[in-house]
């Protein structure tokens, strides 16, 4: 018999109230109370994932080790709770509606109209117990996108009270998340914003369990009975959550507030032991006391929008903590850099990371960069396409092949020693057909970077279609640029060094997905190590 037990998470009020933060910081606390637990994002939009969307439109497209392309909140859950995500872990409506739509053809509804309830609902009621099923988790948790009144996340509302029907009401728990803002004018919070959103969520059929209410200010014990009183809920199960200082205090103020008590006094599970949070709270300590500040510079295309590089900024944060040292970033748009921009707009920086990206816009500045950090003996690393720029300017501006390029940018450049890949050449659909999720790479034990993982044989997430063109591999090793780690089946070069430069590293893989409050990437603790070392230089 499956014992799983479920809990939802739905907001309300406005958008980016911090739903998949609450949702892992819950997380985080059953876990340390002794219970497996995984969370899940339903997405409402109809795209069948993030992977085509412009990062403006939705910030940093997340990629797990099966290859799945997911909404960045899986990159918090993986950061949270320091266990893998996976495809089951993010569902969109696109996806749904694509499940029904082929069973349809295949003609599993013969004779029947499919209709959104109950076969849209049906299918949505599937996924959300996929991961449930397993057997491997006590608790799963369901974040669900949006909020509620919008025409898109009705379906999955209507899903919700069927699942807590169908499971009985000690399995689901309904925790919804809204807004108690603060009328400067009047001097009091208001309680009327969160009494419609719960209004309209019962008008939906389904009653929340437990109120999170975002705020400013602290809540009273006269309000939360007020809120509790209208909105049908307890009084203890009214919780406050105040504007934290960091993303990484939530687990904490949440244990203060009793969220996960509430949670499971509900699901009638036993408490087991206190959260003690040790390591998390250890790493708070060095997060929040450094002895060191270092400046890196991100040179990146879309810096406007901080959400487009969430996984580096946090990674920052974490090998950071790991070197009692505070990260500031200094954003830099790479359509602004020029070879001689470069000199005012990176001075002073201890370290650059030149960014992953699609396109040939900003291209150049990225380039411009690169040249900056070697020449000047900057600690420099280069990520998916940052790691292909490095090449380019190496071969440019070192083996004098002036038009080296990527077949990316110019399909028809003399020298393209970044090329597209093989298997790239008749894949013609753009959704989910990179070079997507984990593959091995062998290092060179001679190495940054071995001496970072400090083991030979390494595993990391991948998002690209081109790739380093090995028929420049010997003239660009003879001129200094070596590989330092390649993919023991197919001979990709996967990681470029240069050793007569104090730390340069460009990698193909996406190191930033796998960095955790309680891993810290070790590539990234080497590359703050090496930008703390520049920085007292």
């Amino acid at each position: 018999m499956n014992n799983t037990k479920y809990v939802f998470v739905t907001g309300g009020v406005t958008s980016s109230l911090g739903k998949g933060i609450i949702a892992a910081s819950l997380a985080k606390l059953l876990q340390e109370r002794g219970y497996s637990v995984t969370i899940q994002k339903l997405d409402p939009y109809i795209n069948i994932d993030p992977g085509t969307l412009n990062p403006y439109e939705h910030g940093e497209c997340y990629v797990t080790d099966d290859g799945a392309e997911t909404d960045l909140d899986l990159g918090h859950y993986e950061r949270y709770l320091n266990i893998p995500t996976s495809q089951a872990n993010n569902v969109t409506t696109g996806r749904i509606y694509q499940s029904v739509i082929n069973k349809e053809r295949k003609g599993e509804f013969l004779g029947k109209t499919v209709q959104v309830i109950p076969h849209i609902t049906d299918e949505i009621k599937n996924r959300v117990q996929i991961l449930g099923n397993t057997g491997d988790f006590d608790i799963v948790i369901t974040e669900i996108g949006g909020t509620v009144g919008d025409i898109e996340s009705l379906p999955y509302i209507e899903a919700v009270r069927q699942l807590q029907w169908d499971l009985g009401e000690d399995n689901a728990v309904v925790v919804h998340l809204t807004l108690v803002p603060y009328l400067a004018a009047a001097g009091e919070l208001k309680t009327k914003p969160t009494q419609h959103s719960v209004k309209m969520l019962m008008q939906s059929g389904v009653s929340p369990d437990i109120l999170v209410c975002r705020s400013e200010h602290e809540i009273s014990d006269d309000i939360k009975r007020k809120l509790a009183l209208f909105c049908n809920v307890k009084k203890q199960n009214v919780i406050q959550s105040l504007d934290a200082e960091t993303i990484y205090d939530v687990p904490n103020l949440m244990f203060k507030e009793g969220l996960d008590y509430v949670v499971l006094d509900k699901l009638r599970l036993s408490t087991r032991k206190q959260p003690k949070l040790t390591a998390w709270n250890r790493f708070l300590e060095r997060h929040k006391n450094p002895t060191s500040t270092i400046e890196i510079g991100l040179v990146g295309k879309y810096v406007e929008l901080h959400d487009s590089y969430k996984s580096i900024t946090e990674a920052f944060i974490h090998a950071g903590a790991a070197n009692k040292t505070k990260v500031n970033v200094r954003w830099i748009h790479s359509e602004e850099l020029t070879p001689e921009s470069a000199i005012q707009q990176l001075e002073g920086v201890d370290g650059v990371l030149v960014a992953p990206g699609f396109g040939d816009r900003g291209i150049e500045g990225k380039i411009a960069a690169v040249q900056y950090v070697r020449e000047n003996n900057i600690p420099f690393l280069g990520i998916c396409l940052g790691m292909q720029m490095a090449v380019i300017e190496f071969a440019r501006n070192v083996l004098n092949l002036k038009d080296a390029n990527s077949t990316e940018m110019n399909p028809k450049v003399a020298h393209p020693v970044i090329n597209l890949m093989e298997e790239q050449k008749d894949v013609t659909d753009k959704g989910g057909t990179m070079r997507l999720g984990a593959w091995d790479c062998q290092l060179t034990q001679d190495s940054k970077v071995f001496e970072a993982y400090k083991q030979e044989l390494i595993s990391e997430r991948h998002r690209h279609r081109y790739e380093y063109n090995n028929e420049y591999k010997e003239q660009l090793e003879t001129a200094g640029m070596k590989t330092a780690g390649i993919n023991p089946k197919t001979g990709l070069v996967e990681i470029v060094e240069i050793p007569t430069h104090p730390w340069f590293v460009g990698v193909q893989y996406h190191p930033e997905y796998k960095s955790t409050v309680l891993n810290p990437h070790p590539l990234f603790v080497s590359f703050i190590k090496a930008a703390l070392k520049q920085s007292k230089k």
